[in-house]
């Protein structure tokens, strides 16, 4: 690349330092190289790891680990980049034979994004921000969700969620059961037929580390450890007894 083409290039826009474990130091670098446009250069010993490669973008900065074991690499992070042109980015990186997602709005952190993936399954986002205002509401039509979850046994499901989960009992019957926890209201119905499949519900929550360390030390069935993304969102996830998905999420700017 000319220095006319790079300085015409999307840039990095934010300092940025991240540390990846990779199987295959080589291949990653090829990839950052090849198709996100970063440099590489000598490693630097800032940090307490020692780096088998360092690549830049600006100041973007990634620092490669090599992974001693398979299952460093099974769990795979996210890494966030600001550039000042992701439209632009996104061409370059389809064109230089990535597989970016389609540029995507995400208001509530108020940047435009899309995600690739790189040979390990890290997730890359590269967002640009654009500063839309909050859209302004009219007077509330829709006031209250009340997900309905099914069971085989609603009785012993209005157990659990009161045991397990924390909510209370506002009404119970043989075939129904209305729990709450603070705002949040849960419909307990009989499974329906020919769909036996199970269900799901998504809360909003005050602090999804604090509910995750509270449900894990009763006893539910949590999915893994809270995680932030990129959209703005922390949440995690738990199964219930009979496999209905609950995600409990909070929103962070």
């Amino acid at each position: 690349m000319s220095a006319q083409e790079e300085s015409a290039a999307p840039g990095m826009t934010a300092p940025v330092m991240h540390v990846l474990r990779v199987s295959d130091p080589a291949r990653s670098v090829a990839f950052y190289q090849d198709v996100l446009g970063f440099e590489e250069r000598p490693a630097g010993r800032d940090t307490s790891v020692s780096a088998a490669a360092e690549l830049v973008r600006g100041p973007a900065r990634i620092q490669l680990i090599s992974a001693t074991t398979p299952a460093e690499t099974t769990s795979p992070g996210v890494l966030f980049f600001e550039t000042d042109d992701v439209a632009g980015l996104r061409a370059a990186v389809a064109a230089r034979g990535g597989d970016p997602t389609p540029c995507t709005r995400v208001n509530r952190i108020k940047f435009e994004v899309f995600e690739v993936r790189d040979p390990d399954g890290h997730t890359l986002w590269f967002g640009e921000s654009y500063h839309r205002p909050d859209l302004e509401r009219p007077d509330a039509m829709l006031l209250q969700a009340l997900p309905e979850l099914p069971f085989d046994d609603v009785g012993a499901a209005v157990a659990y969620y009161r045991d397990v989960l924390g909510f209370g009992i506002n009404y119970q019957q043989r075939d129904l059961g209305v729990m709450d926890r603070d705002r949040v209201t849960v419909l307990l119905v009989p499974r329906g037929r020919p769909d036996p499949g199970p269900g799901a519900a998504e809360f909003y929550v005050r602090d999804a580390d604090a509910l995750h360390a509270e449900l894990s030390g009763r006893g539910a069935r949590v999915q893994g450890e809270p995680v932030s993304h990129p959209w703005g969102l922390r949440d995690f996830r738990v199964l219930d007894h009979e496999g209905n998905l609950l995600i409990f999420a909070q929103p962070f700017e």
